[in-house]
């Protein structure tokens, strides 16, 4: 037996995961992308079989929402009633509060089942001609329950990840994923892109190595997208920033103090850091 799944936005995210669950077996997929060349392209690949109307939509068991957060409310708000009751809808967004404060309510008064989730997994470049089934492999998937999400739920969003080909599955609250990401991921956003407007970055080429491609390779991001989630962890975000703002203006003292012992202290902290973390 099959397990329908209908899949709205045909991006890297969406379109990664339509080919990864056709890969592993036992799906029908049900895609949808408001762009036509690209729901040709989902359909000719093989990665969906069936581009739905909204009515068809009831023949899903659980639907994924890959979409930015704005429009992943806004898309829930104008299909929830094509559902049929009892349908798990989940989302991929880099953002959990604000998603599960609209979704949840939005889907309980339809007697269908929200689940947070964030796979972590991406590259540079998004859209479907930039999707692979391999996406997921060995990636952590977020999901973030609440006390009105049903443990049934949860086991199903595994047993997706799994078939996704991710290594594990992290169970938290939307709070604590917030406060998570806007360390792991939206900082270094905020980094990179701040690396790559010195002055010095267009003569790199010739003198950089690693250490250039490491700290600079997130600032290529769809500015659309990020800012939505900056703004949409805020609190979390700013948080991080002032911290590491902070950590900067020492390094930037003991640089000027011209001490080495001083110097040698800042970086010191982050090497320690860095060894007991292990990795």
């Amino acid at each position: 037996m099959t397990t329908t799944i209908a899949i709205i936005g045909l991006g890297l995210i969406g379109g990664s995961m339509a080919l990864a669950l056709q890969k592993h077996g036992g799906y029908t997929i049900l895609g949808y992308d408001r762009d036509p060349a690209t729901q040709d392209a989902a359909l000719a690949s093989g990665a969906v079989q069936n581009i739905p109307c909204p009515e068809a939509l009831g023949q899903a068991e659980l639907l994924i929402l890959a979409l930015p957060p704005k429009a992943a409310v806004s898309c829930l708000r104008e299909t929830r009633e094509y559902l049929r009751p009892g349908t798990l809808v989940t989302d991929v967004c880099g953002v959990k509060r604000q998603i599960v404060e609209a979704c949840e309510p939005l889907c309980r008064e339809k007697s269908l089942c929200f689940l947070g989730g964030h796979p972590m997994a991406g590259r540079e470049r998004g859209g479907f001609l930039n999707a692979t089934g391999n996406l997921f492999r060995g990636a952590s998937y977020i999901l973030t329950p609440t006390p009105h999400t049903s443990e049934s739920a949860v086991r199903r969003m595994r047993q997706i990840a799994s078939h996704l080909g991710c290594a594990g599955v992290t169970v938290t609250d939307p709070e604590e994923h917030d406060r998570m990401i806007a360390f792991t991921s939206q900082l270094p956003h905020v980094l990179a892109g701040a690396y790559v407007q010195s002055p010095q970055c267009p003569d790199h080429k010739g003198y950089s190595a690693g250490s250039y491609r490491d700290v600079s390779r997130v600032a290529a991001v769809d500015e659309t997208l990020w800012s939505q989630l900056f703004l949409m962890n805020q609190d979390k975000l700013c948080d991080e920033l002032d911290g590491l703002i902070a950590r900067l203006q020492a390094a930037r003292e003991a640089v000027a103090s011209g001490n080495q012992t001083a110097v040698a202290e800042v970086i010191r902290r982050g090497r320690l850091v860095k060894e007991r973390l292990g990795e």
